[in-house]
């Protein structure tokens, strides 16, 4: 414990973390999900000047022009270890500043609050991990083992100019390592009288998919019985409107069951809505892990309104659930029908582990440490993060981005949402459970 944390005043990092944020934020790094973006190359350029500064020296590693990524190694007091990685990425989804309350890429500080597109999602956490290892490595404080820092590209669109790039070209980067904190986790939430800390165990496939119709071309005006709108409108209503059935990951089904007991309910897994309903702004998140979910998103057909054309396509975001990626695609071609096709914009694995061992029980001891009426919670994450590559190379991935949030914030909606903003103290939160965490694991 630092002497700081002893005497109450804030450290170093709590001091500068807000402002390492905002500028995380005024740097534009919008990716539209192909290379007509600013790209990330500034917001790397400024994450490597920080950690030059502090005596690392980072490897700056560019996939596509603009399209940059950047991994370091902080030495530790054991080097016989294990290393841990500590993963954020530099990029975000669009904002239209029309729709925001202050404009997205100001990082104005409002009423204790930091807003912005990427405050939340995750220019928060790269933030705080800037801010403690900066601290740390000035007071001449390692870390209990090896920690591998990586700020990656394009996580927004998959990853593939971020950390795909990094793991098939550059794996050398992450030897010995073999665990890994990043997106989404370690955040609060209120569940009837107690303070829960969700810790991200699981992850949800991803199938983002194009599929296509094919019929006759004709004119509008005659009776036409091979029409290929029809075809696929037909196709994805079936997709839209199918009814999933509950299947429980093991970290939703542990979730839920803690949830239960805070609200004083008993838990069905069989019909966990009750509960979820019971669940605020989180609902909707945890909602989404009861279930594979596949929801069309796209339509294009047609030139001319009085020409029948011969193919349409659609497009569809497809999240299966941990181990059932079979009966996924399987339930999808049957709803399609054999009149449809499909094929993979883009297509990642699910991702699950335990809630256990010696990296979950620090993250566990960490939390209370700051925050003694925590109870902390596995869950799975509705969408994908970067764990999904990571873990390719056998690294076991944990969403841990710690925050304290007031209950009345509503956290999951502001992930690619509007009006992103995160509380300065809440920062200042995180900076001190992952200080802890470094010397705790």
């Amino acid at each position: 414990m630092t002497e700081n944390q002893l005497s109450g005043a804030p450290s170093a990092a709590e001091e500068e973390v807000a402002a390492i944020c905002r500028d995380l934020i005024r740097v534009d790094t919008t990716n539209p999900g192909d290379h007509s973006g600013p790209g990330e190359r500034r917001a790397a350029e400024y994450v490597a000047g920080l950690l030059a500064e502090v005596g690392l020296s980072p490897a700056v590693l560019e996939s596509h022009p603009k399209r940059t990524s950047l991994v370091a190694r902080v030495e530790g007091r054991d080097r016989s270890r294990p290393a841990l990685l500590i993963h954020g990425h530099l990029d975000v989804v669009p904002a239209n500043a029309s729709d925001w309350s202050q404009h997205p890429f100001a990082g104005e500080i409002i009423d204790g609050e930091l807003w912005g597109r990427g405050a939340v999602d995750m220019k928060d956490m790269d933030a705080i991990t800037l801010a403690v290892v900066r601290q740390r490595l000035r007071e001449g404080r390692k870390p209990a083992r090896d920690v591998v820092l990586a700020f990656t590209a394009d996580e927004e669109a998959g990853g593939n100019w971020g950390a795909k790039f990094l793991v098939e070209q550059h794996a050398d980067l992450f030897d010995g390592v073999t665990e890994a904190i990043g997106e989404v986790g370690g955040f609060s939430m209120s569940v009837g009288d107690q303070r829960l800390y969700a810790v991200q165990t699981a992850e949800k496939g991803l199938a983002w998919m194009r599929v296509t119709a094919k019929g006759r071309a004709g004119h509008g005006s005659m009776v036409h019985s091979d029409n290929a709108v029809t075809t696929l409108a037909e196709a994805l209503a079936r997709v839209g409107r199918h009814q999933w059935p509950t299947q429980l990951p093991e970290s939703t089904r542990a979730f839920l069951s803690r949830a239960s007991a805070a609200l004083g309910v008993e838990f069905d897994p069989q019909d966990p809505a009750g509960i979820i309903g019971k669940l605020g702004g989180m609902s909707k998140m945890i909602g989404a892990t009861t279930q594979h979910t596949a929801n069309p998103t796209g339509l294009k057909a047609g030139y001319k309104v009085n020409v029948i054309p011969q193919t349409a396509t659609g497009e569809i975001d497809g999240r299966f659930l941990p181990g059932r990626e079979e009966e996924f695609f399987a339930e999808i071609d049957r709803l399609l029908g054999a009149g449809v096709s499909r094929e993979f914009i883009h297509r990642d694995i699910a991702l699950e582990t335990t809630a256990d061992g010696a990296l979950w029980d620090a993250m566990s001891a960490v939390l209370l440490a700051e925050d003694a009426e925590a109870t902390v919670v596995p869950y799975c994450l509705s969408a994908g993060t970067d764990a999904k590559w990571f873990s390719k190379l056998g690294i076991r991935c944990f969403g841990f981005s710690p925050l304290r949030l007031p209950p009345e914030l509503d956290f999951p909606g502001m992930f690619h949402g509007i009006d992103e903003r995160v509380p300065t103290d809440s920062l200042q939160f995180g900076v001190r459970v992952l200080d802890r965490l470094l010397d705790a694991c």
